[in-house]
């Protein structure tokens, strides 16, 4: 323990640090298992051990059996009581908050409307939503805010459509009003990291996020690595054009991911030829009863979702294909559709796309800013 608080992460480098990350990743590990990853011996790894659990910064937890000679092992963990962390998800009208534990899992969360965009006042609400979630207990080791949008290095926010923001220094108003650290990402940078981390990607060297919803985002991890750069945020994948007849985006591309997939996409695909105006989930469930307009939208929205996914899997050869985002439920109606156009887009020699459908709600995007907090807690500002 340090005077002032719970173990730090930040001193520990080299093996040390090595170990505790990937305990805290992949854990709770048996010390075989944590000895075969890091490619060490076992009394390497007792030596590297030892400080850890001295200072409560490693755990042993529950016996578990382990290995074929049956012989009863006690894994390391993380000692999960040590740290809390505060995530928090702002959308157009809504801003989402969350406490996790160091691996993210949710202990509470909350929810205030966000009414009034300037940033004055945004900032003054998500500190509020912060004091709400520490509640003045156990203190909070950092915040993650995530945004939809253009995040600069220092958390400025260089643009975003959905609160109408143009370059706001959004992580200096946080701080300044909360007195913590605080990290101020882009939100699919941040559901990319939650995923890479502690969810489907967690096990794989690579893997693509795609997400479906108000817009299209994209998220890429390779070589265990996120893949980012000053468009960020921009929405590119947006952009990728899959139906040389589809209809129109707002920017005047035709058939591309924002005209076929976004939710007010499909809706207004719908509702004009119905004469009036349908929900997102009316949508799929008259597809689903066999509804003519609505089934062929859905169709032609799930095929062009599946040319998209082949696209990736193409261009990328990653090992795993994650579908997320609040109208992710399309790949779900439209199963058979994308599953055929995906097959349809590649080789006939090409290996099965391992596509993983996660039905994640925004209350997940703020554990994602939580985890985008608990990384530069762990690895420090580098």
């Amino acid at each position: 323990m340090t005077d002032d608080g719970p173990p730090l992460w930040t001193p520990l480098h080299g093996a040390e640090h090595r170990v505790a990350l990937e305990v805290l990743i992949h854990g709770p590990l048996p010390r075989s298992e944590l000895a075969r990853r890091l490619d060490l011996s076992a009394p390497s790894l007792t030596r590297l051990t030892r400080p850890l659990l001295e200072s409560g910064l490693l755990t042993s937890a529950d016996p578990a059996q382990h290995g074929s000679n049956g012989r009863p092992t006690q894994p390391l963990d993380i000692n999960l009581d040590l740290h809390r962390f505060v995530g928090v998800k702002l959308t157009g009208d809504v801003a989402y908050g969350v406490v996790t534990t160091i691996r993210s899992s949710v202990a509470e969360s909350l929810e205030r409307p966000l009414i009034d965009h300037r940033p004055d006042a945004v900032a003054e609400l998500v500190a509020e939503l912060i004091d709400q979630l520490a509640d003045g207990r156990d203190p909070v080791t950092a915040v993650g805010v995530a945004v939809g949008g253009k995040v600069l290095a220092d958390g400025s926010v260089a643009s975003s459509a959905y609160l109408d923001w143009t370059d706001v220094p959004f992580q200096r108003l946080l701080e300044e009003r909360t007195g913590r650290q605080v990290v101020v990402a882009n939100d699919l940078v941040a559901w990319t990291e939650a995923e890479h981390w502690f969810g489907a990607g967690r096990d794989v060297d690579s893997f693509a996020l795609l997400t479906i919803g108000t817009g299209i985002g994209y998220g890429l991890v390779v070589h265990d690595r996120i893949v980012s750069s000053e468009d960020s945020g921009v929405g590119l994948a947006g952009h990728f054009p899959l139906d040389a007849l589809g209809p129109r985006c707002p920017d005047g591309h035709r058939g591309c991911a924002t005209a076929m997939l976004t939710i007010g996409s499909i809706c207004s695909s719908v509702g004009v030829p119905l004469g009036r105006t349908v929900g997102y989930d009316e949508c799929l469930d008259l597809a689903a009863q066999g509804h003519p307009i609505a089934g062929r939208v859905v169709h032609d929205a799930a095929a062009a979702l599946g040319v998209l996914v082949a696209a990736i899997a193409n261009l990328t050869q990653v090992d795993k294909i994650i579908l997320s985002g609040d109208g992710v439920r399309l790949a779900v109606v439209g199963a058979q559709a994308m599953d055929e156009a995906i097959r349809a887009n590649r080789s006939t020699w090409a290996s099965d796309v391992d596509v993983v459908v996660d039905p994640s709600g925004f209350i997940d995007w703020a554990r994602g800013a939580a985890v985008m907090a608990i990384q530069r807690y762990v690895l420090g500002d580098g």
